[in-house]
């Protein structure tokens, strides 16, 4: 296996505005599965630094008051504390939309202040397209006398309300508000990787890229530039410290570093003409697959992104695609509700009639029946390529908002049967393989250590497993639940069909509101990312 057949080269990363590496080699990247592993985590890296290590974060939302353990500290409490013994603590968070519109201004700005007021620096970043956000989920501690130490962590979960869940999915006790089909406190299920090695160089890299960009922080934002001034907001962000060198090699792990940043004016200094190699990233790896593409995805609509699966379903007669989404939308009411169906059954129904044999779509609930939200982003491609990021499958990360996610392909080869699933002479590794299947114990009850894998390892049998598992959880609920559960806690995903009154109007409300593009007008009109 050649790292050429599945990372992009320099040429296809197409942005040479950027300093970031093609690829990073040499790096340790383990899964956390659930806010709760993660947040426990980074309490642990965050308290054992001191005066002088760095502490560098980006977030689309963050909760000051949100608990990392059930007993605290609270997100100000750790990175507050931090900036108190010397920690150079700095941060770009989304400003946000208003909260009367179910976003987080106050929320981000009472953390920004927060950390301000204990030495740190935390700009509010709206330097984003019209209508868009700044997604990214990232945290970087360096430790600059100690570099074997230093540590990032990169995916899906935010610093904020509804994040701190476990396996059991009994939800967070501090919820935010959504659908009141989740429940009074929503089970949520999402991953965050802890990366090592010289990736952490990269991410850094990320970091420093954006803050020192000399785009204004309010841009195209006047009333947002006015509140700020009156309030006396930091807009100029200070000088960050000389960057170390990469952390030494440390695992079996190559990593690339993959992002979305919109085409804008002014433009990104390091991303003149946007970067969207999220998208390009996962075009050459799902061209690549045979055998089995597995998604775990909070929206997986847009056709855009559903024709790449669809091509590759009716090119590859073998090839499974497995998808776990939530069963409803995050919110509810008859405006907002129609536009987050309508795309994705639209999508679903462009790989389905591609092939109708060979596209399973989950959700997922706890034992209780109640459902859980899948937040996750992650992609892994015949148990070789696998991802993790803040990025959707929809048209908005792919092009729209700021993202970024982690692709890993590891050097140690998976031996257990079918040694190479796909034929292509790559053979199964470890952490894509291991990754797929600690996700899918998980959701079918099955041994935490691996004792019942037998049947999950080769992809026609793990098709197979998957969903009779959840036709037979199915069955047990159409007969009134009666007798014992059956184990799993999949379902198939049914999305409900629209009247054609509201796909009328919900329809463009979602290309235009809710999936917008954001690919400068040749690569619209050429059709490429």
């Amino acid at each position: 296996m050649t790292m050429r057949q599945w990372f992009l080269s320099a040429q296809e990363r197409a942005n040479p505005g950027s300093e970031l590496p093609v690829w990073t080699s040499g790096n340790l990247a383990e899964p956390l599965i659930h806010g709760g592993a993660y947040f426990d985590r980074l309490v642990s890296e965050v308290e054992q630094l001191r005066a002088g290590d760095h502490l560098f974060f980006t977030d689309w939302r963050g909760d000051p008051d949100e608990r990392m353990r059930p007993d605290g500290p609270t997100v100000v409490q750790l990175f507050a504390r931090a900036a108190q013994r010397g920690v150079v603590v700095k941060g770009l968070i989304w400003r946000s939309h208003l909260d009367a519109l179910s976003y987080s201004e106050e929320e981000n700005r009472s953390l920004s202040e927060a950390i301000c007021a204990a030495g740190g620096e935390v700009l509010l970043d709206q330097r984003v397209r019209r209508g868009g956000s700044h997604h990214q989920k990232l945290v970087v501690l360096r430790r600059p006398g100690d570099p074997e130490r230093d540590i990032a962590f990169a995916g899906g979960i935010d610093l904020c309300h509804s994040r701190r869940d476990h396996a059991a999915h009994g939800g967070d006790p501090q919820p935010v508000t959504m659908s009141p089909r989740y429940g009074p406190h929503p089970p949520w299920h999402d991953v965050q990787l802890a990366l090592r090695g010289p990736v952490v160089g990269a991410l850094d890299t990320t970091f420093r890229e954006r803050w020192t960009d000399p785009m204004p922080l309010d841009s195209e934002n006047p009333m947002a530039y006015l509140r700020d001034r009156l309030r006396g907001s930091d807009l100029s962000p200070d000088p960050l410290p000389d960057q170390p060198a990469d952390p030494p090699p440390c695992g079996p792990h190559h990593v690339q570093v993959l992002r979305t940043y919109p085409a804008v004016r002014p433009r990104y200094s390091f991303a003149p003409d946007g970067e969207r190699t999220v998208a390009r990233g996962y075009t050459k790896a799902v061209r690549r697959a045979r055998r089995l593409i597995y998604l775990e995805d909070q929206y997986l609509w847009s056709t855009e992104v559903a024709d790449l699966f669809a091509r590759a379903l009716r090119e590859q007669p073998e090839l499974h695609l497995v998808a776990v989404v939530p069963r409803h939308p995050d919110v509810d009411g008859r405006l907002a509700l129609p536009p987050n169906m309508v795309g994705r059954a639209q999508a679903l129904a462009l790989c389905h009639r591609a092939a109708p044999d060979r596209v399973h779509v989950f959700d997922v609930e706890n034992h209780e029946g109640t459902p859980v939200y899948v937040h996750a982003k992650v992609c892994v491609v015949d148990d070789v390529w696998a991802s993790v990021g803040s990025d959707n499958f929809n048209r908005r990360s792919w092009t729209h908002d700021s993202e970024l996610s982690c692709a890993v392909l590891d050097e140690t080869r998976d031996e257990r049967a079918p040694a190479d699933p796909a034929g292509l002479g790559d053979g199964a590794r470890v952490f894509a393989r291991e990754l797929r299947l600690r996700l899918w114990r998980e959701h079918l009850d099955r041994d935490p250590d691996g004792g019942e894998d037998h049947d999950l390892l080769d992809p026609a049998d793990a098709v197979a497993a998957i969903t009779a598992a959840a036709a037979e959880l199915e069955r047990w609920h159409e007969s009134g639940r009666v007798g014992p559960r059956p184990p799993g806690r999949l379902r198939p995903h049914r999305p409900e069909r629209l009247p054609w009154r509201t796909r009328l109007w919900a329809l463009p409300a979602y290309r235009l509101v809710y999936d917008p593009d954001g690919r400068p007008l040749r690569a619209r009109r050429a059709g490429t990312w």
